[in-house]
């Protein structure tokens, strides 16, 4: 993903959401001063593989097994903690840093990947825990014009996000354990945040002339990109 190819999209969501660009660039900047450029050879082994992109929904702690039947596991956030209490180890973590900041922490102390985004509504996350992460293992993204160490692979939320990297990467297949586009336990603004997850795993299916099983039975009710 390019970000000529991203940035109409990122323009609708900022439209839709109210969200301040100049907000997402200063965030961008501010993780730029304190990471590295992170090895992308790191994640070759996602090329050709069948990758779990596990989301955070309650229904994960049922499909862990999709995840530990994966060559390539990638957690949303706090899937990294569900997946870790049964058992299932992670590849990389994807995260805004606004729900379990300790466990990229742990993780990274660990030697695994931490994808960590900045936007315009995490810059104090990002000042005070990215000097906490072991640096070398930190992929620094944006979803505001990449610069400097920090790219921008595209997606919104951290599920969708994942899945871009994913698909950035080379993946063959992806499979969604603990997806919940409907989970009514949600909040008005958060559920806005899946439709756009929903709208954008749509997109990017279409851009692999692939069918994502997620998708299946939804499609229909979709506003396309």
């Amino acid at each position: 993903m390019n970000y000529a190819a991203w940035s109409p999209v990122y323009e609708r969501i900022l439209g839709d959401f109210g969200f301040d660009p100049k907000a997402d660039e200063r965030a961008r900047d501010r993780l730029a001063a304190n990471v590295d450029p992170f090895d992308e050879r790191r994640l070759d082994r996602i090329d050709g593989a069948t990758v779990a992109i596990a989301g955070a929904g309650p229904s994960l702690a049922d499909e862990t097994g999709v995840a530990a039947g994966a060559d390539v596991v990638v957690a949303a956030s706090a899937a990294a903690e569900t997946l870790a209490q049964a058992g299932v180890g992670v590849d990389l973590m994807v995260t805004d840093l606004d729900k379990t900041p300790d466990t990229a922490r742990g993780l990274t102390r660990e030697g695994v990947p931490v994808a960590v985004h900045a936007h315009g509504d995490n810059r104090d996350a990002v000042e005070e825990w990215v000097p906490r992460l072991a640096g070398e293992h930190v992929l620094p993204t944006t979803q505001a014009e990449p610069r400097g160490p920090v790219v921008n692979y595209g997606g919104f939320t951290d599920g969708d996000r994942a899945a871009f990297l994913a698909d950035a990467f080379g993946a063959a297949s992806l499979r969604f354990p603990g997806w919940d586009f409907d989970d009514p336990s949600v909040s008005p603004a958060k559920r806005r945040k899946l439709m756009w997850a929903e709208r954008l795993l749509c997109w990017l299916e279409r851009r692999r002339d692939d069918r994502f099983a997620v998708l299946d039975g939804r499609r229909g009710g979709i506003d396309p990109l």
